[in-house]
Order: structure tokens, then C-alpha cells, then sequence
């Protein structure tokens, strides 16, 4: 994956370097995160912020193999 250098407001990166300390991220990882997560509302804006929390929950259990079949009944 390849990267690029962007500017940004120091503001903006103050709060994400709070935030990233927070979750064990880098707070240039916490920008894209929460890039991310604007893009998916913007595409989707009926979808609710925990929906789409748990989405991503979901996904990245899924790619570590966590996740059990679920049995109805």
C-alpha cells in the first residue's frame, strides 16, 4: 500500500494523536480511521454510527477467522 503526504490542520491532528493513544494507533491510523468510517456514512447515509461501528467490528473478525457459525433454533 502506498502512502501520500497530506496537510492538515495541527488542530485536527492534535485531537487524532489524542484519540490514537487512546486505541494503540498512530494518529495518522487514526485519521484514516475515521476517513474511513465518513466514507462508509456518506455512501450509506440512512446507516447509523454504531451500525457501522459494528460492521467493521465484523469484518475485522472475520479476517482474523473469529467468527462461529451461527445455528437458528
Amino acid at each position: 500500500m502506498s502512502s501520500a503526504s497530506i496537510r492538515i490542520e495541527q488542530e485536527l491532528f492534535e485531537r487524532a494523536s489524542i484519540m490514537a493513544k487512546v486505541y494503540s494507533r498512530t494518529a495518522p491510523k487514526q485519521i484514516e480511521h475515521w476517513a474511513k468510517i465518513g466514507e462508509i456514512m456518506e455512501d450509506n447515509p440512512d446507516l447509523t454510527y454504531d451500525f457501522v461501528r459494528q460492521a467493521l467490528i465484523s469484518k475485522a473478525e472475520k479476517e482474523a477467522g473469529k467468527l462461529e457459525e451461527y445455528r437458528f433454533g
